[in-house]
């Protein structure tokens, strides 16, 4: 018989591995973009812990000095907790410009109270950045480009011009010169009154602004132009067929699903070619032009597609359908390297050159592919064939060009004196010369039909 104390022993066990189940320390994320810190910058900390946490805290030191930054005000039970706080010399007057650590400690609510703590080396810049822009005036029109001047003093992590919502990046001038050039852009749907201003800020949350001065020439303003696509049974069937080839289903909704959702998808895509972009100048001439070719269609086009009398969707056309003949060599437009060459949906086979600071063409609906990423191509190589894949009813070169991700009209682009007053006299763009452009004249304009799709 067992000995009264041999018995609590063993009814004791299992509240000690169930005791023993309750420990553990919990786990602390902090982002990985907090590198600064300023007069009250936002901080938001996940803790997890399965058994819910009950204490966090936040320190600052410097210079061997501790100061309590911020305490969480209840427990939480929560397997997964977020912790928002702001940090900084508002709060923590004794900080110094410099180096600092900010340190996040986190309590277990489990049995044992298990605790974590996370070191993070960050700098104090307590005084926000200072920009000024160039004193020139911008005539700016919708759906095209400018460049802008700018020179940013003091502390900062990004700078550039900021248009409402888009950012399109500043760069150091070429050639050692003091100061920074922005290439920006007035999308073709950008609200009437945005106001275009330069911008300079730092990872403290220091965010500073200085207005362009901006002219909108009324009269030279463009006006888009209203098209009706009729979608055939034989364009339906060859989209559906190429694009959603194991769809089920409302033909016609799968059709819309294609033109709305996977359009949006793609252009979400050559949005973020921005990221592959060379920090110099790839080109030194005025962009070229399809050879001989005629445009079926133009930038901004705005397109109602009708299905057997009834409109079924509405998209707007970012480029230019250049035709000439079927199977054309496909030629690029000006030098630079290849980002991007392969199939890419509505766009059918698809090229993306890249030609510096943020400035990107775009060919697509190609027969044929003849260049791989990376690639450098000359002005007028060849890259592949026309073709109609993708949302195409016909064989052309769809012709797009990008800056910073944000889609425009690249007719600016063919005029070498557009390049010379808007781009040349205000940065060094090496080589490039009036004279020397080539004078080809513009895409015929060819409405006829609207069979480009």
């Amino acid at each position: 018989m067992r000995s009264p104390s041999v018995v609590v022993k063993l009814l004791s066990l299992p509240l000690l591995v169930v005791l023993a189940g309750c420990g553990g320390k919990p786990s602390i994320d902090v982002p990985a973009s907090l590198t600064s810190i300023g007069q009250a910058t936002p901080v938001s900390v996940v803790v997890h812990d399965k058994h819910g946490v009950s204490k966090v805290t936040a320190t600052l030191e410097q210079n061997g000095a501790q100061y309590p930054a911020w305490q969480s005000s209840a427990a939480t039970k929560d397997a997964d907790s977020t912790f928002n706080f702001t940090v900084g010399a508002k709060t923590t007057p004794q900080l110094k410009e410099g180096k600092a650590k900010l340190i996040v400690e986190a309590t277990s609510a489990g049995f044992g109270h298990g605790s974590a703590r996370v070191e993070r080396e960050v700098s104090v810049v307590t005084q926000p950045p200072t920009v000024s822009a160039d004193s020139d005036q911008h005539y700016l029109y919708r759906g095209m480009a400018d460049l802008a001047t700018l020179n940013v003093t003091g502390s900062y992590t990004a700078a550039g011009v900021r248009v409402g919502e888009q950012v399109f990046r500043a760069w150091p001038m070429p050639g050692g010169k003091p100061g920074l050039f922005s290439l920006y852009a007035f999308a073709w749907n950008m609200p009437d009154g945005t106001s275009p201003v330069v911008f300079a800020s730092n990872g403290a949350g220091n965010d500073v602004t200085t207005p362009l001065t901006v002219i909108f020439p009324k009269k030279e303003q463009p006006v888009y132009t209203q098209h009706q696509i009729q979608v055939t049974d034989q364009f339906m069937n060859k989209v559906l067929g190429e694009l959603d080839p194991n769809g089920t289903g409302d033909p016609v909704a799968r059709f819309v699903k294609i033109n709305s959702e996977m359009r949006k998808a793609n252009n979400k895509t050559l949005s973020d070619l921005r990221l592959k972009t060379a920090d110099h100048w790839l080109f030194s001439q005025t962009f070229a032009r399809q050879a001989n070719s005629a445009a079926e269609a133009t930038f901004a086009d705005n397109r109602a597609y009708i299905y057997h009398g009834q409109k079924i969707d509405q998209q707007t056309h970012l480029g230019y359908d250049l035709a000439v003949t079927q199977h054309v060599g496909v030629e690029a437009s000006n030098d630079g390297r290849v980002v991007w060459a392969a199939p890419l949906g509505i766009y059918g086979n698809c090229v993306v050159v890249d030609h510096g600071y943020g400035l990107q063409t775009i060919y697509g609906h190609m027969s044929r592919i003849d260049v791989h990423e990376g690639d450098m191509v000359k002005r007028s190589q060849v890259m592949g064939l026309s073709g109609m894949t993708g949302m195409a009813g016909g064989d052309h070169i769809h012709f797009a060009m990008q800056l910073d991700g944000v889609q425009i009209d690249p007719k600016e682009w063919w005029d070498p004196h557009w390049i010379q007053d808007h781009v040349a006299r205000r940065v060094e763009l090496p080589g490039f010369s009036v004279s020397a452009a080539a004078a080809a004249p513009a895409p015929r304009s060819h409405h006829a039909g609207h069979k480009r799709r």
